[in-house]
């Protein structure tokens, strides 16, 4: 294998594979990237045996073949190149080293066979849709939040998505929770999109395609399965295992009888959360809500550092109460709603409330309420 490759492009596919390779790994090939050379073009293949991410990229092939070579190695080398650089790659399977090059710095590093490395069976995915960038941003980043951290209840640790048809149309929606909140996002399911009836998509996954789209400017090909996601963003395919697990009946747990409104300035709220949690306790990061007609006092009483209280004008005419929330969570809603009004539905301080923006109902947030 012999090719030249202009360092900029080479530098961007580079970032958008090594993400997926984990930093410690038992089996040494799962460190390398497999570089595939023909036709002038530069195939680059990461994988972590759950996820795989393809990217192909123009360059100057005057030898054909393939290598596998530390992914982060080579990263790091390109990214410390100066701007402008053309790259030099060349591979002699005698020599097992791929040798990098580019201006007065040449680089030999250890390879390993490609015929090592790990291939995802490509599979049949019967579903296939297409999302904008912005359809596919706004889905993930009103929803992972949510999404839980703990291993013991593996099946929610993805975005649940599936279509679901109500007054007379499709919508396709994403949910994820971690028991405490709930975020559902849904939106018009594109053509395609009405037989998904329930899929997993795990949290790294969920994560990984979120920085692709960072450089994405076409349409989202996105491919299913019942066993596997496909991500296709024109000359990037990223793959990965769904979680095997059955997500819960989420609807069971979004009240329905809501309707104590409480609305109030999103910026207001989050600043006044933020500075009366500056006392709160680490582990329950407790705030109370105080509400009555239009104002709402929130205090935070922590033994060890102290009492903070703040109130801020609201929009409620309905009886006084009291309920608690973990401020992060708080925040974490807030971060999500797009409009200036933020629009709060309570039933008493035992049920959990429904967080909502002002305009629209694409996005819906579920918040537990906790003692304080």
């Amino acid at each position: 294998m012999r090719i030249t490759i202009e360092r900029a492009s080479f530098l961007k596919s580079l970032n958008h594979v090594q993400s997926v390779v984990e930093r410690r790994n038992t089996i040494p090939i799962l460190s390398n990237v497999l570089l595939q050379a023909r036709e002038g073009k530069l195939s680059l293949t990461a994988t972590d045996m759950d996820i795989e991410v393809v990217e192909t990229v123009a360059a100057d092939v005057s030898r054909a073949g393939a290598t596998t070579v530390s992914a982060h190695t080579l990263y790091d080398i390109v990214r410390k190149l100066p701007e402008g650089a053309q790259v030099q790659l060349e591979f002699a399977e005698a020599d097992g080293r791929l040798v990098l090059s580019a201006g007065r710095s040449r680089f030999q590093l250890q390879a390993l066979p490609k015929d090592d490395f790990p291939a995802m069976p490509p599979g049949t995915l019967p579903h296939m849709f297409k999302l904008s960038v912005p359809e596919l941003i706004a889905l993930i980043d009103k929803t992972r939040f949510a999404v839980s951290t703990e291993e013991t209840r593996h099946y929610l640790n993805g975005i649940y998505l599936h279509a679901h048809g109500e007054k007379g149309k499709v919508l396709l929606k994403a949910v994820a929770t971690d028991g405490h909140r709930l975020a559902r996002f849904e939106l018009p399911a594109p053509k395609g999109a009405n037989e998904v009836t329930g899929v997993i998509i795990p949290r790294k996954a969920v994560n990984e395609v979120r920085k692709l789209l960072e450089d994405a400017d076409s349409e989202v090909e996105v491919s299913l399965s019942d066993t596997k996601v496909r991500f296709k963003l024109a000359s990037l395919t990223l793959t990965s295992k769904l979680i095997d697990g059955t997500f819960p009946d989420y609807q069971r747990v979004i009240p329905t009888g809501n309707d104590k409104a409480l609305e109030v300035n999103r910026d207001e709220l989050k600043a006044a959360v933020d500075r009366v949690s500056a006392v709160a306790s680490e582990k329950t990061r407790a705030v109370r809500l105080s509400i009555d007609k239009g104002k709402l006092v929130l205090s935070v009483v922590s033994p060890e550092a102290g009492t903070a209280t703040e109130e801020i004008p609201v929009s409620y005419q309905h009886p006084a109460m009291e309920i608690g929330f973990n401020a992060r969570y708080i925040l974490d809603i807030l971060e999500r709603i797009d409009g200036e009004t933020a629009v709060f539905l309570f039933s008493d301080p035992g049920s959990p409330t429904l967080v909502r923006e002002s305009e629209g109902n694409a996005a819906l947030y579920v918040l537990m309420p906790m003692r304080v």
